[in-house]
């Protein structure tokens, strides 16, 4: 159980924790001659991790990047002054961070009488009224003369007995709240887990500057170990890093939740006696180990009043890692005072329609601790689906927690995607109407290329999705498949006899050389007809679905270019590409005609290109058999 003090200046803190412990926090030279503490201490027993916070009012910094992965807030007070200033703050960080257990240590207790202990405890009890801490148990202690002492240690094993050891799902998380090296083991990095488990060996990654790193060895609660987990403090030596790379407030993560982000939504509180918090107020913000200047983009208000909450999308002047149930301080712009906190609800925030009602009831449903009610919602809400790996990513969703939803809300995947059952069904039914529209609006054609029947559905729908909405309709007769064309079963076009009659003459002329077939004129010289009307003969094949127009008066027909889509397939599943050198060599030929293809399949969606290359899209199964 990682334990953090809080407290004023000069109420014993240091001094308590080295009773409690033996080992004296403040390893600081300035902090030995001044006598007070600077920066964050750490000490620890079998079962417990200490964090020793300063408590100046100058060094809230230094507080918050410990206290944000602290389990057990010790609250620290001396007889002779009662509650302080920096008291009531830490207080109330206390209560934004979401830590519900604590203790009360009252210190001094051997400098002041009876009456003077009793009047303190009166002042402590009526600080902690409406607190998280308010039924905490308080416990006069001298931590040089060491009464009381063994009474609050065992108070604190028996709450870290209770406790238990944390959930260790999701990827690691570490937020570095200290760095350097020593002789032998190089950069070592400090800080508490969030998330996660880690052992040496493994491979991370420092996020957001993505260096990889890889652990040369750990140690959890200042001692040797094989691994560490979700709510353990853990020094980690680092092969691959050195020390002037890393920053307090980086994290070292697992590689797949590396995802630096500048804005995020969340929910805010304002403490009650502060100012009102007024829309795009410049903050600082404190996440993890992190302090980064920040402005509030209330949403739904304009304004928040002392005491209150509200949804708010905060913009970061620099990248930060942070994940959804994050907690965060808020400090005003000088970082003088605490104003407020809260949680981090969304990492991949919108841009638009921000404030909308759908939105806010998103933000309500993402705030939820139950990660199946945002991922219902969702799937309600988006039509085109909802995209798993971010949202898994956002919540630091293993892949077996993950599933377990999915089947929970009987979600229909496709890959990474997810759908309700009811949006599928009403997804099926726009894309049947879609094509009828399409064939009462163009009966001279065959039918519909299957990406424009995709857009025509619902363009944000990926490929794949539609890939599998279009099998059942195709499996079941609903929608038939001539070529590379679709339509309903009952919609039937004839060609004209006299186009049917020339073209059963002139295709023997392009199926003789599938791949690199005549042009119109040459296909005219050779047949004795017309150029023209050779050309406008195949235009109509290829509005009947029979011939492509692969190039300018070159036409292709439909039997070699779904073997030419099966091909360059196989490039990509060969090479992860298609390139003109290797499609020429597939088919034999000159270079020029594989571009011309290439070209060809790029236009019509199905590759992309990428520099020279061109990376697969679709299926070659929308060209037919």
């Amino acid at each position: 159980m990682i334990i953090g003090t809080a407290g004023h200046i000069d109420h014993g803190k240091t001094t308590l924790v080295k009773a409690l412990t033996g080992v004296d926090c403040d390893r600081l030279k300035e902090e030995k001659t001044r006598g007070i503490t600077v920066d964050l201490g750490y000490a620890y027993t079998p079962t417990l991790g200490f964090i020793d916070v300063p408590g100046h009012e100058k060094l809230i910094h230094n507080m918050l990047a410990g206290a944000t992965g602290i389990d057990f807030a010790l609250l620290v007070i001396a007889v002779d002054d009662g509650p302080m200033p920096q008291t009531r703050e830490h207080l109330e960080i206390i209560e934004l961070l979401g830590i519900r257990r604590g203790a009360v240590a009252l210190t001094k207790i051997d400098l002041a009488g009876a009456d003077r202990a009793k009047q303190a405890g009166a002042e402590i009890a009526t600080l902690l009224v409406g607190t998280a801490l308010a039924a905490a148990p308080v416990f006069p202690v001298a931590a040089v003369s060491g009464e009381g002492i063994a009474e609050l240690r065992a108070h604190l094993e028996a709450a870290a007995a209770e406790q238990g050891q944390r959930q260790s799902a999701g990827g690691f998380r570490l937020a570095i709240d200290r760095c350097f090296t020593l002789s032998g083991a190089g950069t070592v990095v400090t800080g508490t887990a969030f998330a996660g488990t880690v052992k040496a060996g493994d491979q991370l990654l420092l996020s957001p500057p993505n260096k990889s790193v890889r652990v040369r060895s750990l140690r959890v609660q200042d001692a040797p170990a094989e691994s560490g987990q979700a709510g353990q403090r853990i020094a980690l030596a680092l092969n691959g890093i050195e020390k002037a790379e890393v920053e307090r407030g980086q994290w070292i993560v697992a590689s797949p939740l590396h995802a630096p982000v500048r804005r995020v939504d969340a929910r805010v509180r304002v403490l009650a006696g502060q100012p009102v918090l007024k829309h795009w107020t410049q903050v600082h913000l404190h996440l993890g180990a992190e302090d980064v200047p920040a402005r509030i983009a209330l949403l739904g208000a304009n304004e928040l009043a002392p005491g209150s909450e509200q949804w708010a999308q905060i913009a970061l002047e620099r990248d930060i890692g942070t994940l959804a149930g994050d907690r965060f301080i808020l400090r005003d712009a000088s970082a003088r005072h605490t104003i407020g906190g809260g949680i981090v609800l969304d990492i991949f925030p919108p841009s638009r329609r921000k404030s909308s009602p759908e939105r806010l009831a998103m933000l309500a449903a993402l705030a939820d601790d139950n990660p199946a009610t945002a991922l219902q919602l969702a799937s309600d809400q988006q039509a085109a689906g909802i995209d798993l790996t971010m949202y898994a990513l956002n919540r630091n969703l293993d892949a077996t927690t993950l599933a377990a939803l999915c089947q929970q809300l009987n979600l229909r995947q496709v890959g990474q995607t997810a759908f309700s059952p009811s949006r599928w069904q009403d997804l099926e039914a726009r894309l049947l109407t879609a094509l009828a529209a399409e064939h009462q609006r163009a009966p001279d054609l065959t039918g519909v290329e299957r990406d424009r029947l995709r857009r025509l559905t619902l363009p944000t729908l990926s490929r794949p999705a539609f890939d599998a909405l279009l099998a059942k309709p195709l499996a079941d007769g609903r929608i038939t498949q001539s070529n590379a064309w679709l339509h309903l079963p009952e919609h039937r076009v004839e060609l004209a006899a006299a186009d049917r009659e020339l073209w059963q003459v002139l295709k023997p002329l392009l199926d003789s050389e599938p791949y690199a077939p005549p042009r119109v004129r040459d296909v005219a010289k050779a047949a004795g007809i017309g150029e023209d009307a050779v050309r406008g003969l195949f235009k109509r094949m290829a509005r009947h679905g029979e011939a492509w127009p692969v190039a300018h008066d070159h036409y292709f027909t439909a039997v070699a270019v779904a073997d030419l889509a099966r091909r360059v397939a196989g490039l990509n599943e060969r090479d992860s590409c298609a390139r003109a050198a290797t499609l020429r060599d597939e088919i034999g030929g000159g270079r020029k005609v594989a571009i011309h293809i290439l070209e060809f399949f790029d236009r019509i969606g199905y590759t992309r290109r990428v520099r020279d290359t061109h990376v697969l899209r679709g299926t070659p199964e929308q060209f037919g058999a």
